[in-house]
């Protein structure tokens, strides 16, 4: 029978608790992780968010009555317990515990609330599976790890807080009901009952309104804030996610990016004890691409992709000399030390490059003794073959792998091969953390589904003025004042300088394929508005989850939000989405046409 905390306030959080305490009477409350009955003296592990505290029951001091009660306590109990604070004996002492010096013998003892058996047993680092886990997520999230997870992730936002406030920025918060626009992932659409036919978006990011806000005098806005995006989910997405976004008034980039590295230099400070060396490195989109195939780098190893194009021009290798008669290159990744690898994980290399758009992938082994193994040196002149091995640093014990196609493909698979190369050899060190910036982005992409030119970023990203004579009449070869900050391989936060004059605005949409009429459909309010007086402009967003998950050291962002999404972006535990009643639909002028997908 559950009781009462009537008359009992708890004096301590768990671990707050310590040998100051001694011989003073605490009142306690938690969930029990452990129970030992030791025959006339029963041991409670009682947990909180803070930790684990040992309580002694015994009857001399609770009573009969009490060591009963105490008897039938099950793990997962909550209770509560008064009791007098004592220093445990030197061969008692728990030493992986905070509070393992002490212990309280208690002389009051209430059961709050009786449990079931759990399905999984809450312990740290626990191997159940996520889809068990996040049924009962109420119950994962009793785990000490998930726990610090997300104390951590309070941490963050709070001194993310702090410093912007500090820095004179104004928290300002958008609509979450607002209007579809394309050029990004798929919105999340909400029915509207009053206009009938009519939809709003969930917004994807607060672009719009943010700009809006600089135009309304607002000259440092900054919100953490909820975003909504339909696209496939792997460990680093989901469809709601959190993030840090902010925008100013009359700045360069270099004005962007400093204010921000001041941030990340107090965020690692404050919540980690690391310490972040400004400024942090910057390189451009195309030497992010050229050394390592990624516009998001991992700079924590070197493993860089090398361009061997030139030196294999005229070679007699066939795979390679189309690739470059075809506008593409070729390249390799120098796998150190890795010559012994057996033919098979080879094999399987090649098969997972081709994954990521590759055909094949060709290699040279350096034999310990300086021998080579190879079925493409047959074709190459033993100079040339010289020369590829000196400019890729080659080593006796080392591999030369290559890929020849078209750039992207080379940069993509050979991107992938240099990570799990790195994977391999043990080289993503999760407690070092190396920041990047990666700048000057291509304003645009050619976007084959549609024949026309997308934004790499979006519409109001402002070009370098270097190149704005290119806008017309070429705009692939257009660079944008745009700029990511990356860390250990993850792409945390990107921005840009915004464009605020209406005749840069109307050439990009050109480029973009947009008639006036489109844009005026998609952008009106927006166009509308830079009509009476637009500051210069640009701003950075980050993406919470991400930063988290890497300071957490975890694998996915599922383990540092509350309640996350699968990867059919469905919740186990409250089995969202579901199908909602006739009425409903009604009443929201919808039909809906259900059908059964075959298997």
């Amino acid at each position: 029978m559950s009781e009462s905390m009537r008359g009992l306030n708890r004096t301590h959080y768990l671990t707050e608790v310590s040998e100051s305490h001694i011989d003073q009477d605490v009142t306690i409350m938690g969930w029990v992780q452990k129970r030992r009955d030791l025959g006339g003296v029963i041991f409670l592990d009682v947990r909180d968010r803070t930790g684990i505290l040992q309580v002694v029951i015994d009857q001399s001091s609770i009573g009969q009555e009490g060591f009963q009660k105490a008897e039938k306590i099950r793990t997962e109990y909550v209770i509560a317990a008064k009791g007098l604070v004592e220093k445990r004996s030197e061969e008692t002492v728990n030493q992986n515990l905070k509070t393992g010096t002490i212990e309280v013998r208690a002389h009051e003892l209430r059961l709050l609330s009786e449990a079931e058996t759990t399905p999984f047993q809450i312990e740290e680092d626990s191997n159940v599976k996520e889809d068990l886990r996040l049924k009962y997520r109420y119950l994962d999230l009793r785990r000490p790890d998930i726990q610090r997870n997300l104390m951590l992730r309070n941490q963050v936002t709070q001194t993310t807080r702090d410093f912007m406030n500090s820095e004179g920025f104004l928290d300002i918060e958008t609509p979450m009901l607002t209007k579809s626009t394309p050029e990004g992932a798929r919105d999340y659409l909400v029915p509207s009952r009053v206009n009938p036919g009519h939809f709003y978006a969930l917004p994807q990011s607060p672009q719009i309104f943010k700009q809006l806000l600089m135009l309304s005098g607002y000259d440092k806005y900054y919100q953490i804030t909820k975003c909504f995006r339909d696209e496939d989910l792997r460990a680093d997405r989901q469809p709601e996610f959190t993030q840090i976004d902010m925008e100013m008034s009359f700045v360069s980039v270099d004005d962007v990016i400093e204010v921000n590295e001041r941030l990340l230099q107090k965020m690692f400070k404050d919540v980690m004890n690391i310490d972040i060396e400004l400024p942090i490195k910057r390189i451009t989109y195309k030497e992010a691409m050229d050394r390592y195939g990624s516009d998001k780098p991992d700079t924590r190893f070197g493993l860089e992709l090398v361009d061997v194009s030139e030196l294999v021009e005229t070679c007699g290798f066939k795979v390679f000399t189309d690739a470059l008669k075809n506008g593409g290159s070729v390249r390799g990744v120098n796998g150190k030390g890795l010559a012994n690898l057996p033919r098979r994980q080879i094999d399987a290399l090649t098969e997972y490059v081709k994954t990521y758009g590759a055909k094949g992938m060709a290699y040279i082994v350096i034999n310990d003794d300086g021998t080579l193994k190879s079925a493409i040196t047959k074709f190459l002149d033993d100079d040339v073959v010289e020369k590829i091995i000196e400019k890729m640093e080659g080593k006796p014990g080392d591999i030369l792998f290559f890929g020849a196609d078209t750039n992207d493909i080379v940069y993509a698979s050979l991107g992938a091969l240099r990570l799990e190369l790195a994977r391999r050899l043990d080289l993503l060190d999760k407690n070092t953390y190396e920041f990047v910036w990666v700048t000057e982005f291509p304003l645009v992409e050619w976007n084959a589904e549609h024949k026309r030119y997308t934004a790499m970023h979006h519409p109001f990203t402002m070009p370098m003025e270097e190149d704005l004579h290119l806008l017309d009449s070429q705009p692939e070869k257009v660079r944008a004042q745009a700029y990511d900050i990356c860390l250990n391989g993850n792409e945390i936060g990107g921005g840009s300088i915004r464009i605020h004059q209406r005749d840069v605005q109307e050439k990009m949409f050109a480029a973009l394929g947009f008639s006036q009429e489109d844009a005026y459909e998609r952008f009106g309010f927006l166009l509308d508005a830079f009509k009476y007086g637009v500051p210069p402009h640009g701003g950075l967003a980050y993406g919470l989850d991400r930063i988290v998950m890497l300071m957490a050291k975890a694998d996915s962002i599922r383990e540092v939000i509350a309640f996350p999404k699968i990867k059919d972006a469905s919740c186990p535990m409250t089995k969202a989405p579901g199908v909602v009643d006739e009425q409903q639909l009604e009443e929201l002028s919808i039909k809906v046409d259900l059908f059964e997908v075959e298997d």
